[in-house]
């Protein structure tokens, strides 16, 4: 609660804002502007790595709904031609966007009930099961990435726009559900509390301290670096009124944070309703938790973590009176989606990325559309299958996900901070304050990661994990020395390219993307 509203709110606001008074570009390029063009390299080598671990692992986390709950393939891939149908439809036809919506909205989850039925009658048919020697993750993996590079390179009106805006109507519809759900489970017969006892004293040498490793773990639903990328990448290019920002930046993440609350609900006490183990024993209450998480542990693997949300979410939809097997294709694919939303834009923002390294550089084949994206498809690729067929190679740099990615929302801050600093005043400390408290605490958590990779002898994650530190420490100073030598700038440089004096953005939102 407190991360989402004061943190996490005021990260994706500032750097929305800081980009939107800045031609919409990116936080490292505003960052060269505000504090210093070393900066920029540094930050723009932190996002490269941070970004690369996302969009292998989110291939990974797809591949894995797909695998482990194959009745929500048809419904995701089925996404694809209804997003682009709606683009078509409301910016080539000037189709009413309202008609346009509830028919895709209709669409989609025609498509929810189709895969649900399919499943059930026919078990493991729109699963990959082998394909050769490559497992059905590694399908899946390629498959992925293939359309990543395909919707990253469209233009952002005819797919990626369209997508994340019919998957914006199935959060609150699915978030609607749950919250009814909850409602109806916990005025039940038998009724719903929470099982997860709230803390749980263990003795052992590994089991990692919950200060300040719980600042590492629980990510985006408190603050996450990745918002501001998307923030000061796509979102610019596809708002049109400055008076938008507030409801588009700080209200989302505090949605975002309602929407975590709602996924602890269902680990912690939805999951105790009914849990059928291995054995085919169903366990219910506590013992039902304790089934899934045996240790500190437990749930060790991705199809693990994502049963549990999925179990415990289907468990408290079928207090509405939606069957089990419903249940798991609405989350399934509720799960699939927004992870595919996230790495067709993440691709796109890689792109970018590449791009200006490039031309930082000095290289400039790079910069193109195509070449660039297709190193950010490549080098997620390498990774992804760097073990293995399986494509979880990601998983190698998981551990260092979690410090990188709230590392970047403190480099965020800072460069935000510095913009609030130029106006002016002490309004820099609304994100001087999370700044201060986010780097300390990150900058901790990943020292002690640190210690543990090096006792562990993995010379991978010492040396990435020790590189990214080095250079988010050297971007600190860089900026605490003009912080403290700098004086008011003046009017900056930052209303009239990006808005007039009614807040309307003089760009053309649809020819900038």
């Amino acid at each position: 609660m407190i991360g989402s509203i004061l943190m996490g709110a005021v990260h994706d606001f500032g750097a929305l804002i800081v980009s939107m008074r800045n031609d919409g570009k990116s936080i490292s390029e505003v960052a060269a502007k505000y504090i210093n063009p070393r900066v920029r390299f540094i930050f723009f080598v932190v996002v490269f790595f941070a970004l690369l671990i996302v969009i292998a692992v989110f291939g990974v986390v797809i591949a894995l709904v797909f695998d482990q709950f194959p009745s929500s393939v048809l419904p995701v891939w089925f996404q694809i031609p209804i997003a682009v149908g709606l683009g078509y439809a409301v910016y080539k036809k000037s189709a009413n966007v309202l008609l346009s919506t509830a028919v895709a909205v209709l669409g989609m989850y025609l498509f929810v009930a189709l895969g649900a039925y399919v499943q059930a009658k026919y078990p493991g048919a729109c699963s990959i099961s082998q394909i050769g020697p490559i497992p059905a993750t590694g399908v899946w993996t390629i498959l992925l990435l293939i359309y990543a590079w395909v919707a990253s390179t469209l233009p952002v009106t005819t797919l990626l726009q369209p997508r994340d805006y019919i998957n914006a109507w199935q959060l609150f519809i699915m978030m609607a559900l749950l919250v009814a759900g909850i409602v109806v489970s916990c005025f039940s017969t038998n009724g719903m509390e929470l099982v997860a006892p709230a803390v749980r004293p263990i003795a052992g040498t590994d089991i990692p301290s919950i200060w300040p490793m719980m600042f590492v773990t629980i990510a985006c639903g408190a603050i996450s670096g990745f918002h501001s990328l998307v923030a000061s990448g796509t979102s610019p290019k596809q708002i049109a009124n400055e008076r938008d920002i507030q409801f588009v930046g700080y209200g989302s993440m505090l949605l975002e944070g309602f929407l975590a609350v709602l996924v602890i609900v269902c680990v912690g006490a939805g999951i105790g309703l009914a849990y059928k183990t291995a054995g085919g024993q169903t366990l219910v209450g506590n013992a039902a938790w304790e089934a899934h998480y045996g240790s500190w542990a437990g749930a060790k693997g991705l199809t693990d973590k994502l049963s549990a949300v999925v179990v415990g979410a289907a468990n408290m939809l079928s207090s509405l009176g939606i069957p089990t097997v419903a249940g798991v294709t609405l989350m399934g694919v509720f799960i699939a989606s927004f992870a595919g939303t996230t790495l067709d834009t993440t691709v796109r923002i890689q792109r970018y990325v590449v791009g200006e390294l490039a031309g930082d550089l000095k290289i400039p084949f790079m910069s193109n559309r195509w070449t660039a994206t297709t190193f950010a498809v490549v080098t997620a690729a390498a990774l992804a299958f760097a073990t293995g067929a399986g494509g979880t190679g990601a998983m190698k740099l998981w551990p260092l996900f979690g410090a990188v990615n709230q590392l970047l929302a403190a480099l965020a801050l800072l460069v935000v901070t510095m913009y609030l600093k130029k106006k002016g005043g002490l309004k820099f400390l609304v994100s001087c304050v999370p700044c201060v408290v986010m780097l300390s605490i990150t900058c901790w958590a990943m020292v002690i990661n640190e210690k543990k990779f090096i006792d562990d002898k993995n010379w991978l994650l010492v040396v990435i994990g020790g590189g990214i530190f080095v250079l988010a420490i050297w971007m600190t100073v860089e900026t605490a020395i003009v912080f403290f030598t700098s004086r008011k700038d003046g009017a900056l440089d930052d209303n009239g390219a990006a808005a007039n004096k009614d807040g309307i953005n003089t760009i053309d939102p649809v020819k900038q993307a």
